[in-house]
């Protein structure tokens, strides 16, 4: 079974920065993995971030542009958000989710969430 967690999110002042980190297990390696972050704050909906392919190409939300970089560690299975000028409206629950994709062996279509990590942001 594939396993998503997240980790490095906690409080942070306005203009301050943090690196969040999705390590993915169970995953098999004949498929392919597209990767990005999700955020939902309170009393709203969950919301595109930033992604990431297999292949290394990004996409972003345009407010977190210039702000925000996706990258990922093939070799760990891990992938991070950096998150640099941070601002109240960043505040919300951070989510990683992982898209399998692949013909060869398990490599159905499925997608897969971990439980989120916080990301307050304090003015």
């Amino acid at each position: 079974q594939v396993e998503v967690v997240e980790s490095g999110g906690g409080s942070v002042q306005a203009g301050g920065s943090l690196r969040l980190s999705c390590a993915v297990s169970g995953g098999d390696r004949y498929c392919t993995y597209d990767m990005a972050w999700y955020r939902q704050a309170p009393g709203k909906e969950r919301e595109y971030v930033a992604g990431i392919t297999k292949s290394g190409s990004t996409g972003y939300r345009d407010p977190v542009k210039g702000r925000f970089t996706i990258s990922q560690d093939l070799a760990k299975n891990t992938v991070y958000l950096q998150m640099n000028r941070l601002n109240s409206e960043d505040t919300a629950m951070y989510y990683c989710k992982t898209e399998q994709f692949g013909d060869i062996g398990p490599c159905a279509r499925a997608t897969y969430w971990g439980q989120g990590t916080q990301v307050p942001v304090s003015s």
